[in-house]
């Protein structure tokens, strides 16, 4: 999805590096069917050697608007003080209008572009709260969807142009800095063609290191069967792990686009990953530069069928584990919680990575703690004298004003908490305090999730070790 900086001219020549395979695709699906298939819905994968971050299924009642927790609904023809049409030339209003963008009742999400009697096109664009996705050093980010793309070809799919892409978070707030802060396009798709593309738009615009507006990309058909008539898994990778680092475009796991560090400058490559990370879209947009320049001519037309939804079974980020594996967790024999616990040996997460820290002992910490994200620890075993006391060794570099709570929780992450302590900027990521905090008394053995609550989405802690006491 082009956010490219304002004007976007609607005739930049992005469709000159369109492939012969795609006009031929256009010509092979003309006469497909317009039918909208109901996909069959899996569950968000688990991947060995693979740590989930973040993830959305989409379970919801069928009408019902995707969690607010963990999307911001982007509306109107531009961000506040941002470029007119979002800066591609799209022509549609984007709505939270459950006609637009709503759960289907079979986990999946359904994004669809409609058309009033006054010929106004309007849809949906969606984008996630959080906006840290990055990996660790010497880690691989996996950003990864399963998608159907609208189900509509030819004619009737000129102008339709659904997108799964991921923004730099300094993008939020300061709309002219594109690309400089990065873009990646996971999944793009126009006119209904049988063709997904990956792309890198970075550096300056137009021209320069990413050949923007086009940006470095790769394209090819959709495996087995075409984008349009079923479901298939977008993933990007981000390698941190190899010298020079690598970004990598895949469809159903298979590998069809490269870039490498060493094709950019340091500073382009510096601007794009240096940052907090980036948060992650999902759109249907109608018309603009790119549907118009493969085309050759203005979109939508007249015979542009409204109506056909792009439809998405799930969304997750995943980390690698250090070395290309995950970090060891928890075998199973469990803890004593009078014990020093160590973070890093939970038995599962959710939305955290670990590193080293500088603490006192070395080791590792958890970090890369946000609202929403927990950490498991089976058989923790307080005994028959009851404990009253939790303390934890925490570091915090947030930025003023965010702050949030560590909960100790028993048998669930959304059990009410049996004590907790608030935790604020503690002049770093890695400058350690330990925080003591009561906790209702409690005996035997229990699964205990040690939680995080933040009115922000921004990461506010990290953490270290914990013990209780009596």
């Amino acid at each position: 999805m082009r956010v490219p900086i304002h004007p976007h001219p609607a005739s930049a020549p992005r469709w000159r590096r369109r492939t012969l395979a795609a006009l031929v695709a256009a010509a092979v699906t003309l006469l497909a069917s317009f039918a909208v298939a109901t996909p069959a819905n899996a569950s968000v994968p688990t991947y060995s050697g693979w740590s989930l971050v973040w993830a959305d299924d989409f379970n919801g009642p069928a009408g019902s608007l995707p969690s607010s927790e963990n999307w911001i609904f982007d509306t109107g023809h531009s961000y506040p003080g941002g470029p007119n049409n979002w800066g591609t030339g799209e022509i549609q209003r984007y709505t939270a209008d459950p006609a637009n963008v709503s759960l289907d009742g079979n986990g999946n999400l359904r994004i669809t572009p409609l058309r009033s009697a006054s010929g106004e096109w309007t849809s949906a664009r969606i984008e996630t709260r959080r906006a840290d996705f990055k990996p660790a050093p010497g880690r691989v980010l996996r950003i990864e969807a399963r998608i159907q793309m609208p189900n509509v070809t030819g004619e009737a799919a000129l102008g339709y142009w659904p997108a799964f892409w991921a923004l730099g978070s300094p993008y939020r707030g300061d709309y002219w800095n594109w690309p400089r802060i990065g873009e990646f396009d996971i999944m793009e798709n126009v006119n209904g063609l049988n063709r997904v593309w990956g792309v890198l738009h970075c550096g300056v615009a137009p021209a320069g290191p990413c050949n923007e507006y086009d940006g470095i990309q790769g394209s090819r058909e959709c495996p087995g069967t075409t984008c349009q008539a079923g479901m298939h898994t977008y993933r990007f990778e981000w390698d941190t792990s190899k010298s020079p680092n690598e970004l990598r475009w895949y469809v159903d796991g298979q590998l069809y686009h490269t870039v490498r560090q060493n094709q950019l400058d340091a500073t382009t490559w510096s601007n794009m990953t240096s940052h907090a990370g980036y948060f992650l879209l999902l759109n249907v947009a109608i018309g603009g530069g790119f549907p118009d320049g493969v085309a050759g001519r203005t979109t939508p037309t007249a015979a542009t069928v409204p109506g056909r939804p792009m439809v998405v079974d799930y969304v997750g980020v995943w980390q690698s584990g250090s070395g290309g594996s995950t970090p060891t967790p928890n075998p199973g024999g469990g803890f004593n919680a009078r014990s020093t616990i160590q973070a890093e040996d939970f038995s599962a997460q959710q939305g955290t990575f670990t590193e080293p820290t500088t603490d006192e002992g070395g080791g590792r910490n958890v970090g890369g703690i946000a609202n929403g994200d927990w950490l498991r620890y089976d058989n923790v075993d307080f005994g028959t004298t009851p404990v009253t006391q939790f303390k934890a060794r925490v570091a915090s570099g947030a930025p003023a004003g965010v702050s949030g709570l560590v909960q100790v929780r028993l048998g669930s992450p959304t059990a009410t908490p049996i004590g907790d302590f608030a935790i604020a900027n503690t002049g770093g990521w890695q400058s350690w305090r330990t925080v003591p905090a009561n906790i209702a008394p409690t005996t035997g053995k229990h699964t205990v999730y040690i939680t995080f609550s933040s009115g922000q989405p921004a990461d506010f802690v990290n953490l270290n070790w914990f013990t209780f006491s009596n």
